[in-house]
């Protein structure tokens, strides 16, 4: 037989007021199911009575305690996660500012999950990597690749003087074009082996591009002119001292014929011609001793000037090879003699369109294009 009236009037009667006030309907249920029986119903009875199964009344009856209400709640109730505090928040933005290593770890990066774990043990509140990413992304973050850095190897000092330098070169160039050229001077190469860049498809779904390794490359060197934005590259099969100096050679030779077109002496160059400033990096190949006399002794015109250790981001010309690894990027080409073809319209036939306004891929865009 049901024991009747087996709470205790407070009992009772806090039952009473939970059914009547409580704002969540699964606790009001578990409340009127030891109220009634409390009357002596049976779970059979109850279970009838309210509209739920047998089980569900025989659980609570076991497992929920009329003298505690919390009892009566379940882990579902505080929903999927627990809400991230002021102080959770904050924290999450100050650990997300630095890397994983800072904090004993050996990983080098922070997913969401792993923040998601690190800062339940500090805050004790555990939310899912999911909500961390949201509550990140509500703070103007987003997870992209992360860019190469070469910060710590600079001399800022050095860089500085040198971007002073490169300002008024740059302003000469562009007052009296005719007295003073400014060139950005490089080497590169590309392979036959597809270049893979993101594309546009649709979600839930790949582009694949062709995988297989293959050999062959092109080699470039040549400069781009700061004025005009005048491109002259030329091919050759290795990068080295000899091969900087033939190419530099025919570059010279381009520009004095440039320079005496139809009504001047191609002698008259070096005393009334312009000067011209090539800028370049600190390879190997462009600071050889031997290459350097004959530079100066045969181009007398020319003025090499070295950029700043680990500083591309001063080299224009690293926005034209970008560009132009960008524009051929996920094409698979049968030879080098297809490659090469194209490179050449887009390098020195003017069929590469670059936007000069944007900055310089992972280089920090030190150099004003425009």
């Amino acid at each position: 037989m049901p024991v009747v009236n087996f709470l205790k009037p407070e009992t009772k009667a806090n039952l009473q007021r939970v059914l009547k006030e409580h704002e969540h309907p699964d606790i009001r249920e578990r409340a009127l199911i030891f109220l009634l029986l409390n009357d002596g119903n049976t779970q059979a009875q109850v279970a009838q009575t309210i509209g739920c199964s047998l089980r569900k009344v025989a659980y609570w009856s076991v497992h929920g305690d009329p003298d505690s209400l919390d009892s009566l709640k379940e882990e579902r109730m505080n929903g999927n996660y627990r809400k991230a505090t002021p102080e959770y928040i904050k924290k999450l933005l100050e650990v997300v500012e630095k890397e994983p290593q800072d904090y004993g770890y050996e990983f080098g990066r922070w997913p969401g999950g792993r923040l998601a774990t690190y800062l339940a043990e500090v805050t004790g509140i555990s939310l899912s990597g999911t909500q961390v990413m949201r509550i990140l992304k509500s703070k103007k973050y987003c997870y992209l690749w992360a860019k190469y850095s070469l910060e710590d190897k600079r001399d800022s000092k050095k860089r500085e003087a040198f971007k002073l330098k490169l300002e008024e070169y740059l302003r000469s160039s562009k007052e009296s074009p005719d007295k003073l050229q400014v060139w950005f001077w490089d080497e590169s190469g590309f392979s036959l082996q597809v270049i893979r860049r993101k594309v546009i498809t649709r979600k839930g779904t790949r582009r694949m591009v062709r995988g297989d390794k293959r050999k062959g490359r092109v080699n470039v060197m040549g400069g781009i002119r700061y004025s005009d934005k005048k491109r002259l590259v030329d091919f050759l099969p290795v990068g080295n001292g000899e091969h900087f100096y033939s190419v530099l050679k025919v570059f010279y030779q381009e520009i004095q014929y440039e320079w005496a077109g139809e009504s001047k002496n191609i002698e008259d160059f070096e005393k009334d011609g312009p000067k011209i400033v090539i800028i370049l990096d600190n390879a190997s190949i462009h600071k050889k001793k031997d290459i350097l006399d004959k530079i100066e002794k045969e181009m007398p015109n020319i003025k090499l000037e070295f950029l700043p250790a680990y500083s591309p981001d001063f080299n224009l010309i690293e926005l034209v090879w970008h560009s132009a690894k960008e524009f051929i990027a996920n094409r698979l080409f049968k030879s080098i003699e297809e490659l090469e073809e194209l490179l050449n319209r887009l390098l020195n036939e003017g069929d590469l369109i670059i936007k000069w306004g944007r900055k310089l891929k992972g280089k920090g865009g030190a150099v004003n294009a425009i």
